[in-house]
């Protein structure tokens, strides 16, 4: 809204607050009028005192009109370190304004004393989530360990599992550190095929396993980024793609005809048309997930939220039966930072 018409929708509110105020002034000057008709007295004279009270009162009003939209003014000004401090509030002059003030100041102490309970409820959750993965990743590697020696098919099956619940309770850890992750970011330009590498070599024993094909075309593209993130990212969308491709390849290559697109293509299941526009929504599992009982819907969520913070983008081109494409836009204009 523009400052002329901020100035004429204040003023327009102003005489509405005051409507009453006017129409009692016009009901004594009514009532005047009467008396002195009444009494056979000059009109003139009361016609005269009314002008003037009314130019009076223009001058007046004026006056309050400034003095009201000086304070509007302040108030906006203030409105985005109101959460801080309420310090910058105007002084109070009326009751009114008094008690509102008492009013806001009460609601300001109990949002510092929820905050903090909040803060503290938080970081002890954290802590005991961060000690509960690196404790069960313990048996885990154990278990993992006992299983190397026996090569037989049921062993190659439960260690596929282990790495599934070890995926599962690293998910969980970044899930609790997205709200607070513009802290740990650490943005420089990385070669994306090394990323794209460190992230297959993690699930090369998944794609041995289920006789998965494997094609990574020549990236050589440089992008602004965060390695860790990014890298959790890709994880998450070839842990997608190994999950609902049973059989055929996944390839990784840049989309020819755009800048810095990276994209993940399977040739699984396929996701069904109605489900597209809700796949990143949090907890949403789609038909293939309810189908497959394998989707935790929280991997595409994840996903989304980590690029929008790193100010990449991501599509998803897909149709039952028809695989899969996955097209991260890697490159970076505004990164959003808290």
């Amino acid at each position: 809204m523009k400052k002329e018409e901020q100035s004429l929708y204040f003023i327009i509110s102003y005489f509405k607050e005051h409507i009453k105020h006017i129409f009692l002034y016009g009901m004594f000057c009514l009532i005047f009028t009467s008396v002195f008709f009444l009494y056979d007295l000059p009109i003139e004279a009361v016609g005269y005192a009314a002008f003037l009270c009314a130019i009076l009162g223009c001058f007046f009003i004026a006056y309050d009109i400034l003095i009201q939209y000086k304070k509007h003014k302040s108030l906006l000004e203030i409105k985005n370190g109101i959460a801080v401090d309420l310090k910058q509030l105007p002084e109070a002059k009326t009751n009114i304004e008094k008690d509102y003030q008492i009013l806001l100041k009460e609601l300001f102490l109990k949002k510092q004393i929820m905050e903090s309970t909040y803060s503290i409820s938080r970081k002890d959750m954290m802590d005991y989530y961060t000690l509960w993965v690196h404790q069960i990743k313990t048996p885990i590697t154990a278990m993992s360990l006992l299983l190397q020696s026996d090569d037989s098919k049921k062993s190659m099956s439960l260690r596929q599992e282990l790495f599934r619940i070890e995926q599962y309770a690293e998910m969980v850890l970044q899930y609790l550190r997205i709200e607070n992750m513009s802290s740990d970011l650490m943005l420089e330009k990385y070669d994306i095929e090394k990323i794209v590498r460190q992230a297959v070599k993690k699930y090369a024993s998944v794609f041995i396993y289920k006789h998965i094909r494997f094609t990574l075309k020549p990236l050589n593209a440089n992008v602004l980024t965060d390695e860790k993130w990014l890298c959790f990212v890709i994880e998450q969308l070839l842990s997608n793609a190994l999950k609902y491709t049973n059989e055929g390849d996944i390839c990784i290559y840049m989309k020819p005809d755009a800048e810095k697109q990276l994209v993940i293509e399977d040739t699984g299941i396929g996701i069904s048309q109605e489900d597209l526009p809700r796949v990143f929504e949090q907890g949403f599992t789609g038909y293939n997930g309810r189908m497959h009982k394998k989707a935790s819907g929280l991997g595409l969520y994840l996903c989304l939220q980590i690029l929008k913070k790193l100010s990449h983008k991501i599509f998803i081109e897909s149709e039952p039966n028809c695989g899969t494409k996955v097209i991260l836009d890697l490159s970076s204009k505004e990164v959003e930072i808290e």
